[in-house]
């Protein structure tokens, strides 16, 4: 089974990110599951949400303590939050920051992308979540860009979605060129 773990404040598609991966996954055969932890319900206060994918039913129901990539959509809340907790040797750590940081994690593959950025400039908002899954998908390979695309177009429509498609697109071509 693979976990990830989103970190970000609310108002950034923390809990939508979690679920268009999931949607992702159902898209390609596999079983997902999906949900989010928070505590007051306001813009800006950190937000948690889960996500995982398995060949095979998912009878878990806790927090994922133990995530297999972490996708962090706002770097302030890193500390806070102790995002870096518990992430598994040779897992993924997918930051939105404009790489003017350095993590030293051991044994995790650390991967920095301006997703604020590309969201700015193929979105004209500065919500992540679809261009960190466009990276994610060619970071991790866990999901296709394919399958992003199509999860994207289940939660939006007309205008919004095409601007998200096109974002997770450029996230996914600018991952796999650095990768």
């Amino acid at each position: 089974m693979f976990q990830a773990r989103i970190h970000g404040r609310g108002g950034q598609g923390v809990v939508t990110a979690a679920e268009m991966l999931s949607i992702a996954a159902f898209l390609e055969k596999k079983h997902a599951q999906a949900f989010p932890s928070f505590g007051s319900e306001r813009m800006g206060a950190p937000v948690t949400a889960f996500c995982r994918i398995s060949d095979k039913e998912i009878r878990l129901r806790e927090p994922i303590q133990e995530p297999n990539a972490l996708i962090i959509q706002d770097k302030s809340v890193i500390e806070p939050s102790n995002a870096f907790q518990g992430v598994v040797d040779g897992g993924f750590a997918l930051i939105n920051s404009p790489c003017d940081i350095f993590y030293d994690l051991k044994n995790v593959r650390v991967k920095c992308i301006d997703a604020t950025g590309i969201a700015m400039e193929h979105v004209g908002r500065s919500i992540p979540n679809a261009v960190l899954l466009g990276s994610f998908a060619a970071l991790t390979g866990i999901i296709k860009i394919d399958s992003v695309i199509e999860a994207i177009r289940t939660k939006f429509s007309g205008a919004i979605a095409d601007k998200n498609i096109n974002a997770a697109k450029a996230a996914y071509e600018k991952t796999l060129e650095e990768v």
